[in-house]
């Protein structure tokens, strides 16, 4: 008898755990060629964000978040490991933290001094200019 093995990538679970009942998820399944032992294909960070992966300031699943008083609003995305960021309640990844950001508020907005590392706070331009310190 056939084996069916899944392997999800720790992004899609913190997206599944986080979806609502009116979100949609998309799952897209292909055929391995190769033993069970066979390793992944590394995934490599481009865009925006791949210089902060690929120094190690960023990595994937990093919560992002931003809480703005005025708009009561707040946002929340997770850094995926080919550098987009997948935003609670949006159902596709975004390539940009400004085309997050926009997703989340509605409006035009620098996406890179809104959101930021859950944990320490810093926003991802401080870690831009933290890499272009080094």
């Amino acid at each position: 008898m056939a084996t069916l093995s899944i392997h999800f990538d720790p992004a899609v679970i913190a997206r599944l755990t986080s979806a609502s009942g009116d979100d949609t998820i998309h799952v897209t399944l292909s055929l391995g060629g190769g033993s069970d032992s066979a390793a992944a294909a590394p995934v490599v960070p481009h865009g925006p964000l791949a210089a902060l992966m690929q120094a190690g300031l960023l990595k994937p699943d990093t919560v992002l978040t931003f809480h703005q008083r005025r708009a009561n609003r707040l946002g929340r995305a997770v850094v995926t490991a080919d550098g987009q960021l997948i935003v609670d309640g949006h159902p596709s990844p975004f390539p940009s933290p400004s085309k997050a950001a926009e997703a989340v508020t509605g409006n035009v907005i620098n996406g890179w001094t809104l959101w930021h590392v859950q944990g320490d706070g810093r926003t991802l331009d401080e870690l831009r200019r933290e890499l272009d310190a080094q």
